[in-house]
């Protein structure tokens, strides 16, 4: 069961987190940055409860973790906490985070995409090599995740690893998240000896931020204790719906933006403005 509070009483998340000319600067360039103390330990310490009981209820895996396919190894993977419970809400809608995510794309305001638990499970596989925007239907480069874990992430589980610079090489396949995508992206890699970077352990609350096109990995889990992270998607507000030109396209399209068609604002009732100027 997700664990019952006084939302009130939770943390707001409001407040402002100063960024300098040298982070958006570095963000801008490489399409990722980590941010220390996104979130404070008091914060992490009302929030991860909440979210963490959330993923346990609705965790759809019957099978151990050996049993799966490398997507279904890589993670236990909820999305939208923010319709299935009112503290979940309050951390997705947070302005803190989403005025780092405009700020760092440089625009005046952003909606939610969408969010996702990405739990990885003691014994999880990696993460393979993939761009996030090949299942997006927008065709904009102001796109951003924040990806946030809930608990120390050490050394030897590890945070993304990114490829510097690389969303600017925009949409490279359509490959989803698959052996497939690793080979071929990770051969890709090696070929062109491109730079990558990797933030190694993390503490509960910092966060990192890429672009929707940067490519990015990430390890197994080798450790007995879960990887709780949450990630919370963005986009620019303004952005319309491209046509979609795979079925992975289009099925984000039904899930993400009901009601809305190619050319439409991205502006659906899932979508709703969490920070402007």
């Amino acid at each position: 069961m997700a664990i019952q509070t006084d939302y009130a009483q939770l943390p707001s998340l409001q407040s402002d987190y100063p960024l300098s000319p040298e982070q958006i600067a570095s963000y801008q360039r490489n399409g990722h940055i980590k941010l220390a103390h996104v979130a404070t330990p008091d914060e992490i310490a009302a929030y991860e409860p909440i979210i963490s009981g959330v993923v346990r209820e609705r965790d759809y895996h019957t099978k151990p973790v050996s049993e799966r396919d490398t997507y279904g190894k890589a993670f236990i993977q909820i999305g939208n906490l923010w319709q299935l419970d009112e503290g979940a809400k309050r951390f997705v809608m947070a302005r803190r985070f989403a005025k780092i995510a405009a700020e760092l794309m440089g625009v005046d305001g952003v909606r939610i995409y969408h969010d996702q638990a990405l739990f990885k499970e003691p014994g999880g596989g990696h993460t393979p090599w993939h761009q996030d925007q090949v299942y997006w239907p927008l065709d904009t480069p102001h796109t951003i995740t924040l990806w946030m874990p809930l608990v120390p992430v050490s050394e030897e589980v590890g945070s993304m690893t990114f490829v510097d610079e690389s969303q600017k090489l925009g949409y490279m396949s359509r490959q989803a998240i698959s052996d497939e995508s690793h080979k071929t992206l990770g051969s890709f890699i090696a070929g062109k000896q491109l730079p990558t970077t990797t933030y190694g352990a993390l503490a509960a609350g910092d966060a990192t931020f890429h672009a929707g096109w940067t490519l990015h990995s990430a390890p197994g889990n080798p450790s007995e204790t879960m990887r709780e992270v949450m990630t919370i998607i963005y986009v620019a507000d303004g952005v319309r719906i491209a046509e979609p030109d795979s079925s992975a396209r289009q099925n984000d399209l039904r899930a993400w933006f009901p009601g809305l068609a190619p050319g439409d604002l991205a502006a659906s009732e899932l979508n709703p403005l969490v920070y402007k100027a």
